[in-house]
């Protein structure tokens, strides 16, 4: 979700007016943006992975080549919030506060820290909203084996991820279109 303070630097410095009159369209920035700033967590999540072993997880060639896609789709949503949020924002402070105040609860709600089994009956159900759990959950699998993930096969995990990176980058879209 950080990466969406780079729609705040590019207004303040004048730039995202350079960007917004050329002659594509907004989605095209939208998406543009969201592709690179995709791109970029994958590559800084993949660097956990080499401190794998650290933690005793016998991390495979063929684990590390699927969880890539998944880590893409994942961000994907995640990085459309973000720019969805930026574009909402006005200055870099306030998108500190309300990233941090949407980016952690979708964190600890995950089950990414602790198991989903270990929350009391009413947060679970929480986490049922939070796209993140299907994410981890779809990695879980991948790299530890269906033992350590939730009741959900991989392709429910992996549909749900789809969904709502499908709404977030039609919602950060129709957001985006309306910046000045």
């Amino acid at each position: 979700m950080f990466m969406g303070i780079s729609v705040i630097w590019d207004r303040e410095f004048g730039f995202l007016k350079e960007i917004l009159v050329a002659p594509i369209s907004r989605v095209s920035v939208f998406v543009g943006k969201m592709l690179g700033g995709s791109t970029d967590a994958v590559i800084q999540g993949s660097f956990v992975f080499v401190f794998s072993f650290l933690v005793s997880v016998r991390l495979t060639i063929e684990a590390f080549l699927i969880s890539l896609p998944i880590m893409l789709l994942i961000t994907f949503g995640m990085v459309s919030i973000g720019l969805t949020l930026a574009s909402l924002m006005g200055s870099l402070e306030s998108f500190g506060v309300i990233q941090t105040f949407v980016n952690l609860p979708l964190f600890f709600l995950s089950g990414a820290l602790f198991p989903l089994s270990f929350f009391p009956p009413w947060l679970e159900w929480v986490s049922v909203v939070d796209p993140l759990t299907y994410g981890v959950d779809a990695l879980r699998i991948i790299i530890l084996g269906r033992i350590w993930a939730s009741v959900n096969p991989l392709y429910f995990d992996l549909l749900a991820l789809l969904v709502f990176d499908f709404a977030m980058i039609i919602v950060g879209t129709l957001i985006f279109g309306r910046t000045r």
